[in-house]
């Protein structure tokens, strides 16, 4: 049996659907992405399947055990690390660390091994109150209380969100050492360059999976002929690409522009041409391989089409 099984997940609230039909697997030992932007229900998934909601159609079982039915048996056996930072700010790093192990039946001395890598980075602090850490630190304290019961699988709900470059980048390498000692991973981020840290990825928005396979597969398949482009304006050279007659797509990455042409190739020569009739000057056109962003936003189109 996979670690995680989802079979045709729904949840509502209200008028809003955050989850539709939502059926997938996890392997054990998989490091797992659901990758988003905010609304995509990410969370919403996640607190299904760590029993924290009920869904209103559908089931999924973690580690064999019935979300809803064996809540109580599924959730000795989970860590979970909630989007917003929800230990106890009054309580310093140690205290926090003790409440949770004690909430489990175990003590930190006990199972100290199991967390030693991350929790000797912030040890130093110890009787810090969590309120006073860094983003960085609360982030490393928030995956110690999620791992001192020595959980099974462990849910990240955007454990990046809100931290520096040299904190995710840190926290992906810590993810990275607790996969390669047999843990099985679930994380969300709204990351797009964060997917490539994955064994498998599933890209979600409205509540819809529009793709599930691993980064390299997802980004192969993408089958348009992709165009970097840069030039002085990047707001009008959209613009003006939107006005040739074999654009498919035309969006802004960062300084330069991602451009896929409606035929089965692309003419670079001739979009230079046409964009110096249009007033640009010192326009450089390259190819380029998909990103995962490139292929988001090929699913995106194709779902909403």
């Amino acid at each position: 049996m996979s670690a995680v099984q989802a079979e045709a997940l729904r949840k509502t609230f209200g008028n809003v659907t955050a989850v539709e039909d939502l059926s997938f697997a996890i392997e054990h030992g998989e490091l797992f992405g659901c990758i988003g932007p905010d609304g995509a229900g990410k969370t919403t998934l996640f607190r299904m399947l760590t029993s924290l909601l009920v869904p209103d159609a559908g089931s999924a079982t973690v580690m064999g055990c019935d979300t809803v039915r064996d809540y109580k048996q599924l959730r000795r056996r989970i860590g979970y690390m909630p989007g917003r930072f929800s230990l106890y700010q009054d309580l310093t790093i140690e205290e926090n660390l003790a409440f949770f192990a004690s909430i489990f039946g175990t003590t930190v001395e006990k199972n100290y091994e199991m967390i030693a890598d991350i929790y000797r980075q912030i040890e130093p602090f110890k009787k810090r109150r969590a309120g006073q850490l860094s983003g960085g630190m609360k982030q490393k304290l928030a995956l110690s209380c999620a791992l001192i019961h020595k959980p099974d699988i462990l849910f990240l709900d955007e454990p990046t969100t809100g931290v520096d470059a040299v904190s995710r980048r840190e926290f992906w390498e810590m993810l990275r050492r607790l996969k390669e000692g047999g843990m099985t991973i679930v994380v969300s981020t709204p990351y797009m360059d964060e997917a490539g840290k994955c064994d498998r990825i599933a890209l979600m928005q409205k509540g819809h999976i529009l793709g599930i396979d691993t980064p390299d597969n997802i980004t192969g398949s993408y089958a348009r002929p992709l165009l970097d482009m840069r030039g002085a304006d990047v707001y009008r050279l959209i613009l003006a690409l939107r006005e040739f007659p074999h654009t498919h797509s035309v969006f802004a990455f960062g300084e330069s522009v991602h451009y896929t042409d409606s035929r089965s190739s692309a003419d670079p020569e001739a979009l230079a041409v046409f964009l110096r009739s249009r007033g640009f000057a010192n326009i450089t056109i390259e190819p380029i391989r998909a990103s995962v962003e490139d292929s988001f936003m090929e699913l995106l189109e194709q779902h909403d089409g």
